[in-house]
């Protein structure tokens, strides 16, 4: 799979493609996918996706949106679909004031445009004008076909980006699984940290953690880490620490990682979010709290060996 980071990169023959956002890259952005690289593999063309970075809304609202996946994160959830390239397209105000035939002219010269799939809620350039309707008036002019592909729902309703960031953001990982297709995960640099864990006997990886990601609740998590192609259990915790720091504001993302003891110092750590075991809690002594944790640490490898 090669990932550019601008269409002028990109110069293609022949192509299917898909344009959005696919932040998570959830279930109901794989049945697009997966039609995708069915399609485009069967009459021998590349399979292609779109995607920008900031999001949208971030440039255009001016409010942050918290991610859910970070480009090199999505990308690698694409290419494990089967995805041939990605491009990830650098959203600015700009951008935003193309017009659908002018965008879509950049596509056909840059891609070889053959196919379009589309979300059903889809549009795309100056006042979103390039919905399904319009960008079909346009292959007519281009020389490419449009697919829509309708929304995925379960019991919930339609699955949705917005959903998943919410059930992130209040610590439910489990259904924010179920939603996405795979687990919620961070990832990081190990930094040091005030090297307490150490000093209570439960040493934990302090990972310099990407702030524009959506970061679970505070609490304590079961959950997977994987360190140089290994995964080991973890207990992960994220907070401020109310027993010792009850005056930090940022949290931190701590994985005390099972049957491992070794110096992982300045090694990316990837931590996968299996469920939520507990809020964080301030005790009244370093005694209570290392009881705590060592339950926290018997109760994640139960529920990750079962």
């Amino acid at each position: 799979m090669q990932h550019y980071h601008s269409l002028e990169e990109v110069s293609l023959d022949n192509s299917w493609l898909t344009v959005g956002v696919f932040d998570g890259v959830h279930r109901g952005h794989q049945e697009i996918i997966k039609k995708l690289t069915a399609g485009s593999h069967a009459n021998s063309f590349r399979a292609v996706v779109l995607t920008f970075n900031p999001h949208p809304a971030s440039v255009l609202a001016r409010a942050e949106i918290g991610m859910l996946t970070l480009p090199d994160e999505r990308a690698e959830l694409l290419a494990s679909m089967n995805v041939d390239v990605v491009i990830t397209e650098h959203f600015t105000k700009e951008l935003s004031n193309v017009t659908a035939f002018d965008f879509m002219a950049r596509l056909k010269k840059h891609l070889g445009l053959n196919h379009l799939l589309t979300g059903y809620d889809f549009a795309l350039g100056k006042g979103r004008e390039g919905n399904a309707v319009r960008l079909t008036e346009i292959g007519r002019e281009l020389g490419y076909s449009v697919e829509v592909v309708s929304a995925l729902s379960d019991e919930s309703g339609v699955i949705s980006s917005t959903e998943i960031r919410k059930l992130v953001s209040v610590g439910n990982v489990t259904e924010a699984a179920q939603l996405m297709g795979h687990l919620y995960s961070l990832r990081g640099q190990v930094i040091r940290g005030d090297g307490r864990g150490k000093k209570i006997g439960v040493p934990t990886a302090n990972i310099d953690y990407p702030h524009e990601k959506v970061v679970p609740a505070k609490g304590i998590y079961a959950g997977w880490a994987y360190l140089e192609g290994e995964r080991h259990i973890a207990a992960i915790s994220i907070g401020v620490n109310p027993t010792f720091t009850p005056e930090k504001q940022i949290p931190s993302v701590e994985a005390y990682l099972l049957d491992f003891d070794k110096d992982i110092y300045g090694k990316e750590l990837k931590i996968e979010f299996v469920a939520r075991l507990r809020d964080e809690l301030k005790f009244d002594s370093v005694d209570a709290l290392v009881e705590q944790i060592w339950k926290d640490v018997e109760e994640t490898r139960k529920l990750l060996k079962s």
